[in-house]
């Protein structure tokens, strides 16, 4: 099965909760793999500092290469391209590469067949174990706009099997590219006017989608009943609640996961992912 943890709102404790999940149904008969789809600031990683790097390499994407001795400026390579990539000039072509897509729209039209495919990096793919538990996170590179390429290949790296997918806070295409293909999402957010506004948005994205869902609520005792109104309004299952406790807020700022020094976490974690399975199957 395939679980992502998400918001519509930073700073929720999405990490907070993958760790520990991941951590809560890790045996040495189950390998469970944590795919940090953050790819701008990744961060699980760094709650397994025993952890052991397997591999490392580049995320390429295609771009479109001009061979100016064939090339007749005839423009219709800029014209197709619906991301404006391409600007033809008099004399040259201009490729502005963080903007392609990797459509090959332009290779296709040119008639003097000028245009060949060659590669470019957008960012690294890290894979590390630590234990039972294997770690998958993306590192977009400088400059780069675009996450939804990198966020595809930390997924297809994590496979489809004990994966807990990571998502990027927010509800723009990086969530959207995330969550998709998963069997199951788990909103985390927290009693206060701003987790339940950007919570209700989160969840109409997952509804266009058709994933089903649930939501776990962090830092519970703070804030206001808004939240917990919504929820039974709307009908939506409510998993667990985690509570505001100084113990687990100071774990987390040391960079450890609550459940291994709170060991009667796990036991309630494992018990929210059978109910998660019975409510998918």
């Amino acid at each position: 099965m395939k679980i992502s943890i998400a918001s519509g709102k930073g700073g929720t404790g999405k990490t907070l909760v993958a760790t520990s999940l991941a951590t809560s149904l890790a045996s040495p008969r189950t390998l469970v793999t944590i795919a940090d789809c953050d790819v701008e600031e990744p961060n699980s990683y760094l709650f397994f500092p025993d952890r052991t790097l397997i591999d490392r390499k580049e995320c390429l994407v295609p771009v479109p290469f001009i061979d100016e001795e064939k090339c007749t400026h005839c423009g219709k390579c800029s014209e197709v391209c619906a991301y404006h990539a391409l600007a033809v000039l008099p004399q040259t072509v201009l490729l502005f590469p963080e903007l392609c897509h990797g459509c090959k729209a332009c290779t296709i039209i040119c008639p003097e067949k000028a245009v060949c495919e060659t590669t470019r990096s957008v960012g690294e793919i890290f894979q590390a174990r630590s234990g039972c538990v294997e770690i998958i996170w993306g590192e977009l590179a400088l400059g780069e706009a675009r996450t939804t390429t990198l966020i595809k290949a930390v997924k297809k790296k994590a496979g489809d099997e004990n994966v807990i997918v990571d998502c990027p806070p927010g509800t723009s295409c990086s969530l959207v590219e995330s969550v998709r293909g998963t069997d199951f999402c788990l909103l985390v957010t927290e009693p206060t006017p701003f987790g339940l506004y950007d919570l209700d948005i989160a969840l109409r994205v997952l509804e266009k989608m058709n994933i089903p869902h649930a939501v776990l609520i962090n830092k519970s005792g703070m804030g206001d009943r808004n939240v917990y109104k919504y929820l039974e309004k709307r009908d939506i299952p409510l998993l667990m609640e985690i509570p505001l406790d100084r113990k687990i807020a100071e774990l987390y700022s040391r960079g450890e996961i609550f459940a291994e020094k709170m060991p009667e976490w796990k036991a309630k974690f494992a018990g929210m992912v059978r109910v998660i399975e019975e409510m998918i199957s």
